[in-house]
């Protein structure tokens, strides 16, 4: 089983969005996929019952008990992990990278995002494991897509060469409790989703 850690000390950057749309894309590549959510408020499991497919599985977790829950979603089959994890702890993001095979660090493309991103990055960088910056929410037109990937190299920090932008399909699919790849199949949002999950299944080896 391969394990994706999403971690980001600063809220609203799109954690959670970016981990349902992977795991679906995992789904919808026939990869039993479980979404382990330790984020107190719970979005990904309140998404899940919103939803009508049997999987991703989303398990509720706490810190202590990932090695745990990790071994026992292997056990039952599962092929791919995604962590997701609450801002502002430090504790728990480090738990969470040093259990994956790879770490993401979600960045919107404005200031306030990209100066919070260098605390994520030593989180990465203390757990030893490789990690990607994936630029979120990023307008459609305009230069700022650019511009931030340009300044999260002054982090010595990699950006993945896949992005999601601000398209409503990311919101209106997770009232469905869908993702984008589900609700618009052959939408832009969809295209864009389905090549971040290709370009991480890659990267694990999944």
């Amino acid at each position: 089983m391969k394990t994706v850690a999403i971690i980001s000390q600063k809220g609203g950057v799109g954690k959670t969005t970016i981990a349902l749309h992977l795991a679906v894309g995992a789904e919808l590549d026939k990869k039993p996929t479980v979404i382990i959510d330790l984020d107190p408020q719970a979005s990904a499991s309140t998404w899940k019952e919103l939803r009508d497919a049997e999987g991703p599985i989303v398990q509720p977790a706490d810190a202590q008990r990932l090695p745990n829950v990790l071994a026992e979603a292997e056990k039952h089959g599962a092929k791919f992990a995604v962590i997701d994890t609450s801002p502002n702890s430090e504790n728990v993001s480090l738990v969470a990278a040093r259990a994956a095979d790879l770490v993401l660090i979600p960045c919107r493309p404005h200031l306030l995002d990209l100066k919070a991103i260098h605390s994520s990055i030593e989180i990465a960088r203390l757990a030893k494991k490789p990690f990607f910056v994936v630029v979120n929410a990023v307008p459609p037109r305009g230069a700022l897509g650019a511009e931030a990937k340009a300044a999260i190299a002054n982090y010595d920090a990699t950006v993945a060469p896949e992005h999601l932008s601000m398209r409503a399909a990311y919101y209106h699919c997770l009232v469905n409790g869908q993702a984008a790849q589900e609700y618009e199949p052959h939408g832009r949002a969809a295209e864009e989703a389905t090549k971040l999950y290709k370009w991480i299944r890659k990267q694990v080896g999944l």
